[in-house]
């Protein structure tokens, strides 16, 4: 490891005393005020540890290490100062969640254990966060494989409410949307639960018992028991839980939650759920955002007017379905997008059409070759 510590100070003979006292432990960078520290800050390898002065012109430490949080959150921030009284010890922690608190003159006893457990601290803090996004990556990933073997119409749909979820987002201009797109790409995972046959029965618009009715309503329930346990995905789990939910408070789940109350998550989810329903009955968007805008308490008004004013401009143009070619499956490789549905020589669908090839639904085909199965030439866009 080589340590990365910043020590911000107006006073230059302190900053050239750092650097010669330091430089054969830590690998110092020097900033003489916090516009100049935050500036460094922005460079593509972050700072360990930063050590700020409490009294500098124009933005005193705490302003600064305050400041450095929002940006920087994993760095980690310890004040140091000539002002030892209670107050700006107090605020220190408080506003710019310091670390640690010393005083100058601080002795090299002192601050050399301080910058240690600063830089324990740091290793801490990132460690955690790169096992919490491989543990959720990962998670993720088997969950979507599970259902695109189980059930490949249930994860087509989850990929295109993701990229009806994504299209919309851009169209409002929003930054963060990974939980809004997860919650798409997952809202069908409930699914896995629900035996094929009743699946089947359902998309052929057949009589359902009351027995199956239930099973299929709490479709968003099982799903979000299943995302709640993983780290980081309670936000995700709720938004799915919610995804039926009328606006009105109706629906499922059958509880006091309405309105604005409603994740909105979900209740943009509700709206690009029911899109999505009625273009795969050949519904045009304007046709079906219209029957929408009409149906009092099931949908957020503001959302249908979203939906409505952005989705066409910003949704990513779909490859042209005249250009297609048929391969081999030795020449089909995860990116493609299935131009019909892959299928078994039976007719069994295997992946319905716009399924994205993935890698596990790659092998999955891979599989059916193997026994004989696997109807080729597979049709594939562009």
């Amino acid at each position: 490891m080589n340590p990365q510590i910043l020590f911000v100070d107006d006073d230059p003979d302190i900053l050239s005393a750092f650097q010669r006292t330091l430089r054969k432990d830590f690998k110092i960078d020097v900033a003489s005020g916090g516009q100049e520290a935050l500036a460094r800050c922005a460079r593509p390898s972050p700072y360990s540890v930063v050590v700020a002065d409490m009294q500098m012109p124009g933005m005193n430490g705490v302003e600064f290490l305050t400041e450095l949080e929002k940006n920087f959150p994993d760095t980690v921030r310890i004040m140091l100062t000539g002002n030892a009284d209670q107050k700006t010890a107090r605020e220190a922690v408080n506003k710019g969640h310091i670390f640690r608190f010393l005083n100058k003159p601080c002795p090299p006893e002192d601050l050399l254990p301080a910058l240690h457990a600063g830089l324990k601290q740091y290793q801490l803090i990132t460690a955690e966060r790169e096992l919490l996004e491989k543990t959720l990556n990962g998670s993720v990933k088997v969950l979507n494989d599970i259902l695109a073997i189980h059930d490949p119409l249930s994860f087509g749909r989850g990929q295109r409410l993701r990229d009806y979820m994504r299209a919309f987002a851009e169209s409002l201009k929003l930054k963060q949307t990974w939980d809004l797109e997860l919650a798409a790409l997952l809202s069908q995972i409930g699914c896995v639960t629900v035996p094929q046959a009743v699946l089947d029965k359902a998309r052929a618009d057949r009589l359902l018992s009351p027995a199956e009715t239930d099973m299929l309503a709490r479709v968003p329930e099982i799903g979000a028991n299943l995302l709640s346990h993983i780290p980081r995905l309670e936000t995700v789990a709720r938004i799915i839980l919610y995804q039926h939910k009328n606006f009105d408070g109706s629906g499922f789940p059958n509880d006091r939650v309405a309105g604005e109350d409603i994740p909105v998550g979900a209740r943009i989810l509700r709206v690009l759920h029911d899109l999505e329903f009625h273009e795969a009955r050949n519904v045009s968007k304007e046709r079906a955002l219209e029957k929408m805008s009409r149906a009092v308490g099931r949908y957020d008004p503001k959302v249908v007017e979203a939906v409505a004013a952005g989705f066409d401009i910003c949704l990513t143009p779909a490859p042209d379905e005249n250009v297609f070619h048929a391969v081999l499956l030795k020449d089909l490789h995860p990116g493609a997008v299935l131009k019909s549905p892959a299928h078994t020589k039976d007719g069994l669908t295997i992946a319905p059409a716009s399924a994205e090839v993935t890698p596990i639904l790659l092998q999955k085909l891979r599989n059916f070759a193997e026994l004989d199965q696997l109807a080729e030439p597979i049709l594939i866009l562009g």
